[in-house]
This record gives C-alpha cells, sequence and structure tokens, in this order.
C-alpha cells in the first residue's frame, strides 16, 4: 500500500476482510464543533487545573483498556473523522461533509484542507486511510464496529471513500469515537504510550501515568485556539481529598464527580455543581437461561409490575429519569416506555400467584458493593408479595464477574453506558441469555438500514419488543456531574464521563 505525501501518490487500500457488525457502539468525539460551542467571549491566558479519578496508565487509545485515554484526549488531542454534540448527535470534525449511497454501501468523506499534526506534518486523507488500516490490522478493540470493509481509499487530498460488504448505519458513530482518530502516517514509530501526536487544539506537555496529565495549547491548531494555555489533569483516588482540594481552591475544577460529592459540595461559596445528560443505563437485569425462573415470561413481567421503577430513579440521587426500555433519550431509537409496566402489586401478585409453591420459592439477587443499597431496595420491593423470597449477595468485584460468567444468578443490578448498545439483548450468547427469534430478526432489520431515519425507526420497534417481552427492567438513566469554581467557565457537563472537550474552558 503507498499513501505516502512525499510523492503525492492517492492510492486505494483494499482491506477484503470479514469484520462482524458491531453489537455495541462508542461514543463519539472530534474537537472542532464541540470548541465552538464552548468557546467563552473572551479567551483568557489562563491555567486550569481538573480533578479526576481515573487517570490512565497509557496514552496510547488503541490499547489502553481503559476508557480515561480516550475521554481525556479524543476532542482535545487528537480529533476525529466526525464529533457529536452535547446532545449526541453526529456533527462535522475533520470531515466537513459526508456522502452516504443509496444502498448503504458507499460512503464519501470530504475532510477540511490545511491541517497540520501537533509535528508540523501535514494531515490529508492518505492520514485517515492508514489510520483506519492500522485499526484493522493490530484489531484493535471494538474495530467490529466499523463493519464488513470490503476498501478504503483516498483519491485525493481531502477524499476518504469507505466501501462496505453490506450496510452499517452506525460506522459515522463509530467514526466518531477512538476508531476514527487520524494519526500521523510518517510519525508510525512514535511511542504513544508516553506521547500523542494529534491535529487538536491541546498538546500533551507532561504524562505522569496514574498521578497527571498536563496539556499545553498548540500553536498549529487549525480553527479557534484553545481559551486556556495549560490544562492539567489531577488524579484524586480519594473522595474527601477532592472536595477538599476544591474547596480550598487548589483545583479549579472537578469531573466527572459522584452524586454523593456533588451533593456535599452544592452550595459552597464560590463552587457551581453542574448535571448533565448521559448514555448511561441502570437495569434489573434478569438471567433469561433455560435453567433460571425468568426463562417465564409471566415471571419476567410480574417482576416488572412489582419493581416501582418510577419510585427508584426519584430517589437515586445519580438519576436523571426513568427509563423503560433499552434506549435512552440521548440515542437514535428512543421512544418512551416507561408506561409499559407501571407499578401494579396487584397485578404482580395475580401473575405471581399461576406459578405453584414448589416453582417459585427463592431468586438470586448478585451485585457488586456499589449496588448494594439499590439491590436491598429491589429485595424489600419484591418481598412485599408472600413469593419469593429474595436471596441477596454483594460480592467482590471478582466473584461478582465470575457469578455472571457462570450463569449462576437470577437477577442483577448493573448499567451499559453506550450509544447503540441494545443490541445485545438480540445475542442469545450474551449475559442476559435472551433468546427471542423476532426480537433477532427486528435487530437484523435495524443494522439493514440504509440511512438514519429507517434505523432510528427500526431501533425503536426492537427496544418496544424486547421491553414488552421483559428481557429485564430498565430503572433509570444516570446524569454526570461537573464542579467548578465560579470563575471556570466554557466546559461542557452532558456526557463529561465518555468524553470531555476543553477547548473553551477558561477561567478569570
Amino acid at each position: 500500500m503507498q499513501h505516502s505525501k512525499r510523492n503525492n501518490t492517492w492510492s486505494k487500500w483494499g482491506i477484503f476482510l470479514g469484520v462482524a457488525v458491531a453489537l455495541g457502539a462508542l461514543v463519539v468525539a472530534g474537537w472542532t464543533f464541540m470548541q465552538n460551542r464552548f468557546q467563552p467571549e473572551s479567551s483568557l491566558d489562563a491555567d486550569v487545573t481538573i480533578g479526576i479519578d481515573d487517570m490512565p496508565q497509557s496514552l496510547d487509545i488503541r490499547s489502553d483498556s481503559s476508557a480515561a485515554a480516550e475521554r481525556l484526549l479524543v476532542d482535545n488531542v487528537y480529533e476525529t473523522l466526525v464529533t457529536v454534540d452535547q446532545d449526541n448527535k453526529i456533527q462535522p470534525g475533520l470531515a466537513t461533509s459526508w456522502k452516504t449511497s443509496d444502498d448503504g454501501l458507499t460512503v464519501t468523506l470530504t475532510l477540511q484542507s490545511g491541517v497540520t499534526f501537533s509535528n508540523g506534518h501535514t494531515l490529508d486523507a492518505s492520514d485517515a486511510v492508514w489510520s483506519l488500516q492500522q485499526n484493522v490490522t493490530n484489531k484493535v478493540a471494538d474495530v467490529d464496529e466499523l463493519g464488513d470493509l470490503t476498501s478504503v481509499a483516498n483519491p485525493n487530498a481531502t477524499t476518504v471513500v469507505i466501501t462496505l460488504a453490506k450496510p452499517n448505519p452506525t460506522l459515522l458513530r463509530a467514526l466518531s469515537g477512538k476508531l476514527g482518530i487520524v494519526y500521523d502516517s510518517e510519525s508510525s514509530s512514535a511511542d504513544y504510550q508516553r506521547k500523542a501526536i494529534g491535529s487538536g487544539p491541546f498538546t500533551v506537555a507532561n504524562f505522569q501515568p496514574g498521578h497527571s496529565l498536563k496539556l499545553a495549547r498548540s500553536d498549529t491548531c487549525h480553527g479557534i485556539k484553545a481559551a486556556s494555555n495549560i490544562v492539567e489533569f489531577m488524579q484524586y483516588s480519594d473522595a474527601d481529598a477532592l472536595s477538599k482540594a476544591l474547596t480550598d481552591g487548589s483545583l479549579d475544577m472537578a469531573a466527572p464527580v459522584s452524586a454523593s460529592t456533588a451533593t456535599g459540595l452544592n452550595g459552597k461559596d464560590g463552587l457551581t455543581v453542574k448535571e448533565g445528560a448521559t448514555t448511561d443505563k441502570v437495569l434489573l437485569a434478569y438471567n433469561n437461561g433455560i435453567d433460571s425462573l425468568l426463562s417465564d415470561e409471566q415471571a419476567r413481567k410480574a417482576f416488572r409490575y412489582q419493581i416501582d421503577a418510577a419510585g427508584i430513579a426519584s430517589a437515586q440521587p445519580d438519576a436523571a429519569g426513568a427509563l423503560g426500555g433499552p434506549i435512552s433519550p440521548l440515542e437514535p431509537g428512543y421512544e418512551d416506555l416507561t408506561g409499559l409496566y407501571p407499578h401494579d402489586e396487584n397485578q404482580a401478585g395475580q401473575m405471581f400467584s399461576y406459578f405453584g409453591a414448589q416453582y417459585l420459592t427463592t431468586v438470586n439477587l448478585v451485585v457488586p458493593e456499589e449496588y448494594r443499597s439499590l439491590a436491598e431496595t429491589i429485595k424489600q420491593q419484591i418481598e412485599r408479595q408472600p413469593r419469593p423470597t429474595v436471596n441477596l449477595e454483594v460480592l467482590s468485584d471478582e466473584d461478582y464477574a465470575k457469578r455472571i460468567k457462570d450463569g449462576k444468578w437470577e437477577l442483577t443490578v448493573m448499567s451499559m453506558d453506550g450509544t447503540d448498545d441494545a443490541g445485545i439483548f438480540a445475542d442469545p450468547d450474551s449475559m442476559f441469555h435472551y433468546d427471542h427469534t423476532e426480537a433477532q430478526q427486528a435487530y437484523a432489520d435495524a443494522r439493514a438500514a440504509t440511512n438514519d431515519a429507517d434505523y432510528e425507526a427500526r431501533m425503536k420497534a426492537y427496544a418496544r419488543l424486547i421491553s414488552e417481552d421483559a428481557a429485564s427492567d430498565w430503572l433509570y438513566t444516570r446524569k454526570c456531574f461537573t464542579v467548578a469554581s465560579t470563575k471556570v467557565s466554557g466546559y461542557p457537563t452532558s456526557m463529561i464521563n465518555r468524553r470531555m472537550p476543553l477547548a473553551g474552558l477558561t477561567v478569570k
């Protein structure tokens, strides 16, 4: 393959690999749209210090298994082919526009011209082709989300053409996350674990794994320059220490913080607490396997009537609202499904009464420590009925993972945080063991969509189907919290658990 800018040769890269269509998706990135949205009226040459609780061990987003590197670097140091706004809608990134063919098999992206990397090298379509090639060749995590690629071409310096063997309606969303990062093809030997060569508004000035990450304004960045000269992230593993650093002025900002930390700091002089939406969904998950009580449709529905999901949502400090289905308000195909199973203990009791005493005895509710309190509430609600009783087990993370993998559970509390991750319920081999032919077909129909409107409509139909069949009990969507000095401005508040574009961030 030739993609070198030195000889100005533009060539087609044939992949011809069968890559499986994604069951989950990433949340999306890119800084240009976001920096315009958050750019303050007057930029200041400021230094800002931010407290976080999950510093990455490596800056290599492609190999780091944690989400921390992606959250801190994408939109800030690296740019992606497309990005998303605060409502999780696809927006231009390095690509100013794109077009999908009527059959959904060809996506053509037009890139910005005049873009350079932080080392001065020109960024063009050949770098985008090379970056996509590296994702596939190196089997980067979640590469299946690119779909069944047959070829990627760069016919000129500003055009990338992606050809698929079958439609992938979430390809653009995949290109807005780490799979859409454009790296410098002329710096392939760089140590990306300790340094970063991007085209975003910041460069990496210093990195101490597990301790701190300092970003400096990039002088070579195209478009609007970063408002702050320095943005430094500092790791705090202790919530009390983080709160103290905010109140004594050691930190200008912390994001995201826990609901309890946000509550404790709300109303403190000089600090502002802000809430934002996420795609994080908290659910009472059902084991639908043949050896589980929840394999019975009527039992699943009875539990949904018995659990007061709306009451739980109103009582949880991190809840943005009750959910009712597998798709959150920020995802394509969302529909308010909370009315399908309103809290009705009489209805639940009638449905439970159909089961004999020997059959409906005890259910195992298995959770990690973080969900102890919520699990105790669920246990109390279920045991308002004469049967079943609930055997609640709160396990270490290691023991919990093993129990879930072994399938020795009926109920668990968990979260899912990813756009388009509802497709996991179409996989009978997933942890839910939900095997429903009609649901599988509905999801396959959604994945075969060739345009956004059809995909959203088909995902909505799929979500309603599995919610009506009570594949699980979706309780609520989470909100995220930011605490900042009242002198700080220009920062995002939504989806900061996944991405944090800070080009507009500044402090008076």
